[in-house]
């Protein structure tokens, strides 16, 4: 379990490391995170666990992390170039498709999963984990999906350059809809 980060603690939010992550060594520990900080039962965290791994083996794909001073994984972020034949792009590609941004799918690199622990929210980790990971992409853009609604992750994606490509779109197995999203790279800085 992460330690809560104090204000001058030794694992307040500015003392955080960014960096590689091996993300098949570290996969449970990252499912963790994810299911703290996006709620996910035990099932889902099994699937999930099956699906990072199978990730991490495509072409190009690649993981940073967020680590404390004792390197506990705070957060992460990991993505690839887009793949038309993935499961995601087949089931965004008809919503992208109808907005006429089908071509979105092509020469894009795909944010799978960000997630920081709550405890270390609203101080600027996410926004280090998807620009450094995103200044890395060859590719010339970058799509992601997120729950469509305003939240904050959805107001950080917009503060980066990201702008709505499709919104409403449902996912099997997922009960809200989500919002596909895309920006040119290099991100943008504020």
């Amino acid at each position: 379990m992460l330690p809560t980060p104090g204000g001058d603690g030794p694992h307040r939010p500015g003392g955080l490391r960014v960096g590689p992550l091996d993300l098949a060594a570290r996969v449970d520990e990252a499912l963790r995170v994810q299911a703290v900080a996006f709620g996910l039962s035990d099932e889902e965290v099994a699937i999930r666990r099956y699906i990072v791994q199978r990730h991490m083996t495509c072409r190009g794909a690649r993981a940073l992390g967020a680590y404390t001073e004792d390197d506990a994984l705070a957060g992460f972020v990991y993505g690839m170039p887009n793949d038309r034949d993935h499961w995601w792009s087949t089931v965004v590609e008809p919503y992208l498709r109808t907005g006429g941004h089908e071509g979105w799918l092509d020469g894009s690199f795909v944010i799978t999963e960000l997630h920081v622990h709550p405890g270390f929210q609203g101080h600027g980790v996410g926004r280090e984990l998807i620009t450094r990971i995103t200044d890395a992409a060859a590719e010339p853009r970058s799509i992601l999906s997120a729950i469509d609604t305003d939240s904050p992750a959805r107001a950080l994606y917009r503060a980066l350059g990201y702008t709505d490509l499709a919104r409403r779109v449902y996912f099997p197995s997922a009960s809200l809809p989500y919002a596909v999203m895309g920006a040119p790279l290099p991100l943008r800085r504020p």
